[in-house]
């Protein structure tokens, strides 16, 4: 199976939580992650033409398929241990709703969860999964 690589923003404390989360719940290891902020994240972002001023806290990249904000966390879910893949059905909620909600939460994210000074440095066992 293709590793699939999560963009995030590396000083936000919510979205370093969903990492860790997701870390936690990949006991396959499928998914790399690279922070919005890296030179990695900069270079998918304009290899795949996304406009970080419209995308800036979630992206999915599976192959030459690139997901954001709402569908990449319902993609996401779909990879993780556990009862998880069952929030993929969610996907049948219209995307104006299900990304109404989720740029509500990442437009109030920093006040909500605060900000890191510089992204998170990964422990040297999970080093490898980590692309910046």
């Amino acid at each position: 199976m293709e590793t699939k690589i999560i963009l995030f923003d590396g000083v936000c404390n919510l979205c370093n939580g969903a990492i860790n989360f997701i870390i936690k719940h990949d006991p396959k290891s499928i998914f790399s992650f690279a922070s919005l902020q890296g030179e990695t994240g900069q270079h998918l972002l304009k290899k795949h033409q996304i406009n970080p001023a419209e995308t800036d806290s979630i992206v999915l990249i599976d192959g030459d398929k690139v997901s954001v904000k709402s569908s990449a966390a319902l993609h996401i879910a779909k990879y993780l241990d556990k009862g998880y893949p069952l929030l993929f059905g969610f996907m049948i909620v219209p995307k104006f709703i299900r990304n109404t909600v989720y740029d509500y939460i990442a437009k109030n994210r920093y006040k909500w969860f605060g900000k890191k000074e510089s992204c998170m440095i990964p422990t040297p066992e999970l080093k490898s999964r980590f692309l910046d």
